[in-house]
């Protein structure tokens, strides 16, 4: 872990959930954490908690969907830390239904979040990883996608986007630039708050309380890609429940 110590590391959709405790659990281990998120109050508290445990924690307020926001969290961490590490792009949403149910707003959403957000995140960071010579992008992904299932075909399709460009990305960098994609099965979080879907919501919130494990195990996937010497790559994770299928 000491590869971790006095990394600079930002995080989207850190106001709860994976991203706070990916935020929490870098700042454990001497990282000085970039909290981005729409949710400022929860941003503030998040970073005072980390401050009072001897943390080191700055917040923006940022929509994803908006890619100036982006490019201001970037330009936070550079300014107060002198530079960026690390980049997690972990902001996203899920709104399941039958694809012939057309549900074009959800579809734009999951688009705009979990596809351009995600794309907005790395085109922030690249040319300041460019410039330093070095940096590492984390994309939280889903094992949505990985077994395609009815209701997420959508969701799915998004996060196999950012699978795909990923792998892309890897090929073309030189080394100085590592990627790295994380895809946790169901985890306890309020995801499952912003489905519509009131039946897709039920199905997903008593999955979520039969078999969903801490955000923590997620952080700690981060913690252990991060954390390899600058010659390791660590490409993808799959981390899941062991009970889930």
């Amino acid at each position: 872990m000491q590869n971790i110590k006095g990394k600079v590391v930002a995080v989207t959709g850190a106001s709860s959930g994976i991203g706070k405790a990916i935020a929490v659990e870098l700042a454990k281990n001497g990282a000085k954490v970039v909290l981005g998120a729409r949710r400022t109050a929860q941003l503030q508290q998040i970073a005072e908690e980390i401050k009072s445990k001897g943390g080191d924690a700055i917040f923006a307020q940022i929509d994803v969907k908006n890619k100036a926001d982006l490019v201001r969290l970037v330009d936070t961490a550079v300014r107060q830390y002198g530079k960026l590490d690390v980049m997690v792009n972990n902001a996203g949403i899920s709104q399941l239904s039958r694809v012939d149910a057309l549900d074009l707003d959800g579809w734009e959403e999951m688009i705009d979040i979990n596809l351009k957000g995600v794309l907005y995140g790395m085109a922030a960071a690249i040319p300041v990883f460019r410039q330093q010579q070095s940096g590492h992008i984390v994309n939280i992904i889903s094992t949505s996608g990985i077994k395609i299932v009815p209701m997420q075909g959508v969701y799915a399709g998004t996060k196999n986007a950012i699978r795909t460009i990923g792998e892309a990305f890897r090929q073309e960098s030189d080394g100085t630039m590592r990627i790295t994609g994380i895809s946790p099965g169901f985890v306890k979080t309020d995801f499952a708050n912003h489905i519509k879907n009131e039946e897709m919501k039920t199905a997903v919130q008593q999955g979520m309380d039969q078999v969903a494990i801490d955000p923590t195990a997620i952080a700690n996937a981060v913690i252990y890609a991060v954390s390899q010497p600058s010659d390791v790559e660590v490409g993808d994770i799959v981390i899941r429940p062991s009970k889930q299928n």
